[in-house]
């Protein structure tokens, strides 16, 4: 029979819980703290309360929990986790790798932490230190290659690094399964819709390899859609979150063939699901997006300007940078460039590999015909698109040609064209006249 205190405690507990699901953390941290008020040594509920405090960016609150937790147990694991997430926002990036470190010298296999640890590289741009833990992971035994979780990581590691088509073959091999499988799908629909990764609904760049000018480039979207469709009609989420974010892939796929009709219907969705969940990040972001592809550019900017009042969290931090990135586009594009500015430099704050934001800054740069610094910006966008991104090598070239950069200039033109031959207008737009100004 449990005491008095613990059936206090379970209540507390439950009504907790409750304000939680509702997104009212006020509420939550008073009822879990009532709850310790009657047993204050269980853990679980010190752990909520550290989960409440990081949701409603008391950082300081948060880490003493976690330190109580770490405290009490030496080897409390979700302890460990949320103080890395915590020094990640407060962009202590050394010791949250160190503590994710820490856990997967222990266990190389647990892949949520590896899972975790990648995202956070990406994020403190060192992406490049990854494959050593998947190295780790493949030393401790030879099966670890069939395990869902290790083809997930793997597969959004390659995702970052610029490579799509590998990251498919890799998330494929975790879609059927009941821990990974929904946020695998979820990646190969986004990527099968978007894999150059592209702002959907930004305008702002002149990009030279516009549809018309690639071959293929039609035909190779709408097989995207086709696929993307195929993967939901097999996808099957056995929760409410996961059946909300069917629909939110399924208004995607209707907005990604750029059909009047289709757009419309997606938007009646997207405005249906954030009026259902007030604040949802990621259908604010798609409303956004599909009045941007339906010429509504006020109306996008009024979502917009919400997202970027939103609160910084990990588990929106991919929809608020695509948020920030489609405003500052917008900005871009009526000249507003300090308002952009500012947005830019909160992705690189919080996304030191955001190839975008630098992509966008120097092309700002370029835009005010400093040279020099639009180099810099997208020498930077270069490197974190993993040299993957055609459109960004030749804005590169471009801003080293204008900055009398001739050899830089042919040395990156000769690696897009390594990769992608048939490139429109680099070979005589730059290459050739670098060669020419090089030439006595």
């Amino acid at each position: 029979m449990p005491s008095q205190k613990q059936l206090a405690a379970s209540i507390c507990v439950q009504f907790g819980e409750h304000y939680l699901a509702e997104k009212e953390y006020t509420k939550a941290a008073r009822s879990y703290k009532d709850a310790l008020s009657h047993v204050p040594t269980d853990n679980k509920v010190v752990l909520e309360l550290a989960r409440i405090s990081l949701l409603q960016g008391h950082l300081d609150l948060c880490e003493q929990h976690c330190a109580v937790l770490l405290e009490t147990e030496k080897n409390q694991e979700t302890a460990s986790v949320m103080m890395a997430d915590l020094m990640f926002r407060k962009q202590k990036y050394e010791a949250a790798i160190n503590l994710y470190h820490q856990v997967l010298e222990g266990a190389p296999d647990n892949f949520p932490v590896l899972n975790k640890l990648i995202d956070l590289l990406r994020r403190s741009g060192k992406l490049e230190d990854a494959p050593a833990f998947f190295e780790l992971a493949r030393k401790m035994s030879s099966r670890v290659l069939l395990e869902p979780g290790f083809n997930y990581c793997t597969g959004i590691y390659h995702w970052h690094i610029g490579q799509p088509n590998e990251a498919l073959k890799f998330l494929n091999k975790a879609r059927k399964d009941s821990t990974w499988g929904q946020s695998a799908t979820y990646y190969m629909v986004q990527i099968c819709l978007n894999p150059d990764n592209e702002i959907v609904g930004g305008e702002a760049f002149d990009n030279p390899a516009a549809e018309s000018n690639y071959p293929g480039r039609k035909e190779s979207e709408q097989q995207g859609v086709r696929t993307a469709e195929k993967l939901l009609r097999e996808f099957y989420p056995h929760t409410a979150w996961g059946q909300v974010q069917m629909r939110l892939l399924q208004g995607l796929c209707l907005l990604a063939t750029r059909e009047k009709a289709n757009m419309e219907t997606a938007l009646g969705t997207f405005i249906e699901m954030a009026q259902a969940e007030k604040d949802s990040v990621s259908a604010l972001l798609a409303m956004a997006q599909a009045y941007m592809l339906l010429k509504q550019v006020p109306k996008a900017r009024t979502q917009l300007k919400r997202l970027a009042k939103a609160p910084w969290a990990l588990a929106e931090a991919e929809d608020l940078e695509k948020s920030w990135l489609l405003l500052a586009d917008i900005y871009c594009q009526g000249g507003k460039f300090d308002l952009a500015s500012e947005l830019l430099r909160r992705c690189v704050q919080y996304n030191k590999s955001c190839c975008k934001a630098y992509e966008y800054m120097g092309f700002i740069m370029e835009k005010e015909q400093s040279y020099k610094d639009a180099a810099t910006n997208y020498e930077l966008a270069w490197k974190y698109s993993h040299y993957a991104n055609p459109a960004i090598g030749y804005r590169l070239a471009f801003n080293y040609l204008k900055g009398k950069r001739f050899l830089e200039a042919i040395e990156v033109c000769h690696n897009v064209l390594r990769e992608h031959p048939n490139y429109p207008k680099i070979r005589e737009e730059i290459l050739e006249k670098a060669q020419g100004s090089l030439r006595p």
